[in-house]
């Protein structure tokens, strides 16, 4: 295996792991609501 192979093989599963550990972090069920996080992801956008 060439190393430009290897290396794209081994960013794709470091992407899978990471999608995998995103996917299991669990949302808050009533800590905020869609207004308020709505309005914190614009801010953080500025």
């Amino acid at each position: 295996m060439s190393k430009a192979r290897f290396e794209a093989f081994s960013d794709g599963v470091i992407a899978v792991i990471i999608t995998v550990l995103v996917l299991e972090i669990p949302l808050p069920s009533n800590h905020i609501n869609s207004n308020e996080l709505f309005s914190v992801l614009v801010f953080l956008l500025q």
